[in-house]
């Protein structure tokens, strides 16, 4: 029997523009930025109390292994909570996002930091990444808000990937200086200063071209960033409704994110899922973390 139950729940992200920037490697000597939002797809934890003392933890999400969605930041944000519940209580929240990339770094995992960021602070923001990280809140209109929700669809290829294997083909090109993987990298970074203001502006048109020049300057970084599966459900995206659209995270599988013409998003969805391919609806969540005591 248990007497004291923590909660504690942290939301995946939809990577808009910049990511690979977040890595320390580049960031720290050519600054990274990246733009992303939270959805209301979750991982979750419950740190259960027996009255002898002892602790049980698990946890759930609703998504697919290797979303590629930053699904394993979000659980390392959500355990650390569990553990240390008085970070969540300071609100500390870049705390909680330092450690929970410590962790993965300990794991010897490649990656960056923008996942643990996103999960821990939620909603839309601009992370730009050096020696610390600064976060930008960006603030939207609702009818805005609506507007990229209605046309924006999200599905998972039904391919997993490993992102620290493609994490290092491409960190292993930038250590030799290829300068496609080199010019790629400093083109996601410029993506995604300009795509920020997009989003201030409310300007749909540009964030759907940058959104395409983030997907090119992706595809540039390493040929594992695509493949034949995923180039498939582009051309049939492109040809049944949308304008746009990338992979999430490393790329390689997981999900893809498409920015649909108006009034297409439902037919955009049809076929994809007549290619093979899941649709995850989603809407935005400006939470984060969230934790509860019962």
């Amino acid at each position: 029997m248990t007497d004291k139950r923590l909660t504690a729940k942290a939301p995946v992200r939809l990577d808009f523009a910049g990511g690979w920037t977040d890595v320390e490697e580049f960031a720290h000597t050519a600054h990274g930025h990246v733009v992303s939002a939270t959805i209301d797809r979750y991982v979750t934890g419950t740190r259960a109390t027996a009255e002898d003392g002892s602790l049980t933890i698990s946890y759930q999400s609703d998504l697919p292994v290797g979303c590629g969605l930053g699904a394993s930041a979000a659980l390392n944000v959500v355990w650390l909570n569990l553990v240390r519940p008085e970070l969540a209580e300071r609100g500390d929240k870049a705390a909680i996002a330092e450690m929970a990339y410590g962790i993965e770094q300990a794991l010897g995992i490649i990656g960056g930091k923008q996942d643990q960021y996103a999960s821990a602070f939620g909603g839309f923001n601009s992370f730009r990444f050096d020696e610390r990280v600064t976060v930008e809140r960006l603030n939207l209109q609702p009818a805005f808000l609506a507007e990229l929700e209605r046309r924006l669809v999200l599905c998972y290829t039904g391919k997993s990937r490993l992102s620290s294997t493609i994490h290092e083909d491409v960190w292993g090109a930038y250590r030799r200086a290829e300068p496609a993987t080199v010019e790629a990298l400093h083109e996601l970074r410029i993506a995604a200063d300009v795509l920020a203001d997009a989003l201030l502006r409310e300007d749909i048109g540009a964030f759907a071209t940058l959104l395409d020049k983030n997907w090119q300057a992706q595809k540039r970084l390493h040929p594992s960033v695509t493949n034949g599966r995923i180039d498939t459900l582009f051309k049939a995206a492109l040809k049944h409704g949308a304008v746009a659209g990338k992979a999430c995270g490393a790329g390689g599988g997981g999900c893809l994110l498409f920015l649909a013409r108006p009034s297409r998003a439902e037919n955009l969805r049809l076929w994809l899922e007549r290619c093979g391919a899941s649709t995850i609806p989603f809407h935005f969540e400006f939470c984060g973390l969230q934790t509860d005591w019962y």
